[in-house]
């Protein structure tokens, strides 16, 4: 499937925008799981592949899956190894995998391609009233319970953390750019939940207005968030 333009270019604010947003979490994953030479990644929903670059700067070798044919492609543009599905289980089963926001049935499709024991990392927003960006987004994306995600597909504990991830942008077009670009905006004006179409004009518009009290006075927009994520461990 080819990528649209419109695609294209959204996909492009997620890679040049919003995408390294989320480093302190990939960061603080890859300390606390000490990944390096030896270790076998496979990221689920990998978007353009930061999250691969940064575990393969660590001597990883890293594997990613995205379904947007725009993604992946920006993602082999980087020279990186991402398929369209998860991959069936290999003779060299992977240690670690991502899947801090797996679409319906990836997790349970990708769990077979990791070794017993292997880590599985889920992540999500943390309380409330430490996150900006769902109050933005006007109620913002589902806070999901990773540790019952977890549960439900087998999987055994084995912690947990916090991160501050904070979102800043240069200015508040950016801003808008970034923050369409993960697809988590709900409909504007309609009172429609998010995945519903919006008039991408009026979206940006309202998206622009409820950033307002989050611009600094160098039009900088800054907001704060702590994430949460889990590690669970293939039985």
């Amino acid at each position: 499937m080819t990528p649209t333009p419109t695609a294209t270019l959204v996909a492009r604010d997620w890679a040049e925008i919003q995408e390294r947003m989320l480093v302190p979490l990939y960061e603080a994953v890859y300390d606390r799981l000490e990944v390096g030479p030896g270790t076998r990644l496979l990221g689920l929903d990998c978007g353009a592949g930061l999250a691969l670059l940064l575990a393969a700067g660590r001597g990883a070798a890293a594997t990613g899956v995205e379904a947007d044919p725009a993604l992946r492609a920006l993602a082999r543009e980087r020279l990186l190894e991402v398929v369209a599905a998860p991959p069936v289980p290999a003779a060299r089963p992977y240690d670690v995998l991502l899947a801090f926001e797996p679409a319906p049935g990836a997790l349970a499709s990708a769990l077979p391609a990791v070794r017993r024991g292997g880590a599985v990392v889920l992540a999500g927003w943390g309380p409330a009233e430490r996150c900006t960006v769902p109050a933005v987004l006007g109620g913002g994306p589902v806070v999901r319970d990773l540790d019952a995600v977890a549960e439900g597909a087998g999987l055994v504990p084995d912690g947990s953390g916090r991160v501050f991830c904070p979102f800043g942008y240069a200015d508040a077009d950016s801003a808008v750019r970034g923050l369409l670009s993960t697809g988590l905006y709900p409909v504007a004006g309609t009172g429609a939940g998010p995945g519903a179409a919006a008039d991408p004009a009026l979206a940006e518009k309202e998206l622009a207005e409820a950033l307002h009290p989050y611009e600094r006075a160098d039009g900088a927009v800054w907001l704060p968030n702590i994430l949460r994520y889990v590690i669970a461990r293939v039985a």
